[in-house]
């Protein structure tokens, strides 16, 4: 009898030790679970399935494991994403990393939306450091300070001066190549008689239009494209006063009369990359290697479809005009900077982090056949293109060597331009600037866009340009351009 009750004892005991056990694993659990710090992502788009899954499960595995981060990410469709934007971060919503463009870095770090970043470069992103080199990071820099992370390493000269073509289409309607506005023109004509069902263009192509135009290559200074860097003058210029913009404005409204551009193109004009992609559409704006991006979403709606980019006046000289054309940026009320520097860091920290990030899993999202990279699915991941790095950059097997030859040599003859670092900073003239934004976009957009008469509105235009300031404003980004200069 004593034997048994010393037995049941035994197992009361081991049950309570295992019991206890469980308790303490589970609180151990919760503790390593608790011990996680958030980074929230303001990001562009629409978050698909397997992205949705990717980000609940391996990628969440990942920056528990590896970093004690949980990672949410905020989807805010194209169309709405940057003024979302500008109401999340006035807001002081609890946002820790954010892209946006590199042109508008003075307006961006004067709403404090980007913090100077230096120090947590320094402590936490040596390892981007040894693949995205210092000269990147002046590309984001302002008074010799970094205020955010360039979100492109890669060749770069003639940056949105290209257009990326449907060249099925093109060669399907008796077409081999693209060299002027005028094959533009064309194109678009065979194509609506052959192929009613296309609806034309996705994009008004402004700025390869404009290199197609200018008598020297301009540089887009400015918030909404109103300022542009002469080249060879080293001079200033209102963008929508030179000659260069009047000749694009009547092409494009040449292109509206003639029934080749839809309204879209002006109203929705922020949506021409999803336009192209529905595989509907003839041509978007494009920069090196764009066929590259969009081909696969392209190929879900016509399979058999075709890009290639064409740079308008080939023969026009190229420049290196900024390092990448966006930027990743760590709001000034970020609550969690240092988690945001750390995420970046982790990403280019080795091509086995860069492709997880941007492939997802190996074996069941991607896999690497003789050097090339092969997607197994359509599904996308973070963009490709917003971290993309020349150190770590693969190619899909559909991707001519020829092409990818082009792209590596691509900035071999380019010439860097004065204006290179150049960030203008409009403390001074931001009352201008606001009512400059309100013309550009209320009138001067939708002449730009052919969707306005030219000869009866433009002069209305230029009036109004004027009397908010544009002069003044000029003369500003010249200043501050002529000190640049000066340094250099």
């Amino acid at each position: 009898m004593r034997a048994r009750k010393v037995l049941i004892f035994l197992v009361l005991l081991i049950a309570s030790v295992s019991v206890m056990a469980g308790c303490s694993s589970d609180k151990e659990t919760e503790g390593k679970t608790a011990k996680l710090e958030t980074v929230r992502i303001l990001y562009p788009g629409e978050r698909s399935d397997r992205m949705d899954e990717f980000l609940g499960h391996e990628f969440a595995e990942k920056m528990a494991a590896d970093l004690g981060l949980k990672v949410e990410v905020v989807f805010v469709p194209w169309a709405q994403y940057w003024e979302q934007k500008d109401i999340m971060l006035a807001a002081n919503e609890p946002i820790d990393l954010y892209w946006d463009g590199l042109p508008d870095l003075s307006t961006i770090v004067n709403k404090k939306q980007a913090m100077v970043l230096d120090d947590l470069i320094e402590k936490y992103g040596q390892d981007m450091l040894k693949v995205l080199p210092t000269e990147q990071l002046q590309g984001a820099t302002i008074d010799g300070k970094v205020y955010g992370i360039p979100s492109a390493y890669a060749p770069s000269s003639a940056m949105y001066q290209l257009v990326a073509v449907r060249q099925d289409i093109l060669e399907a309607v008796g077409m081999t190549d693209v060299k002027t506005a005028d094959d533009l023109k064309e194109f678009a004509t065979r194509a609506k008689a052959k192929f009613p069902e296309m609806k034309g263009p996705a994009d008004i192509v402004f700025k390869p239009l404009t290199r197609y135009y200018a008598d020297e290559q301009y540089n887009w200074l400015g918030v909404e494209d109103l300022v542009v860097f002469g080249e060879e003058s080293k001079k200033a210029y209102s963008y929508y006063e030179s000659e260069a913009f009047q000749k694009v404005a009547k092409f494009n409204r040449g292109m509206y009369e003639a029934g080749l551009y839809s309204e879209d193109l002006t109203i929705k004009y922020n949506e021409r990359d999803s336009r192209m992609q529905t595989g509907l559409y003839l041509w978007v704006e494009g920069s090196l290697g764009k066929e590259m991006e969009i081909i696969n979403a392209i190929k879900a709606n016509a399979p058999d479809a075709r890009v290639k980019t064409y740079l308008l006046a080939e023969d026009k000289p190229r420049y290196i005009t900024a390092a990448g054309g966006e930027v990743l940026g760590i709001p000034v009320k970020a609550p969690n900077p240092e988690g945001a520097m750390k995420l970046i860091n982790w990403i280019y920290k080795s091509k086995e982090n860069y492709l997880f990030s941007l492939y997802g899993v190996e074996g069941k999202d991607y896999e690497i056949v003789d050097g090339r990279i092969n997607k197994l699915t359509s599904s996308e991941f973070f963009y490709e293109w917003m971290f993309r790095n020349q150190n770590y950059q693969m190619f899909g097997p559909d991707v001519a060597q020829e092409s990818i030859d082009k792209y590596k040599s691509w900035d071999d003859q380019a010439i860097r331009s004065a204006s290179l670092g150049f960030r203008f900073n409009n403390e001074k003239v931001k009352k201008i600037e606001t009512s400059l934004k309100e013309v550009a976009g209320k009138d001067l957009a939708a002449i730009r866009s052919g969707f306005l008469d030219f000869d009866t509105e433009y002069p209305k235009a230029v009036k109004k340009l004027k009397a908010a300031g544009i002069d003044e404003y000029v003369a500003e980004v010249q200043r501050q351009l002529d000190e640049f200069l000066a340094k250099k």
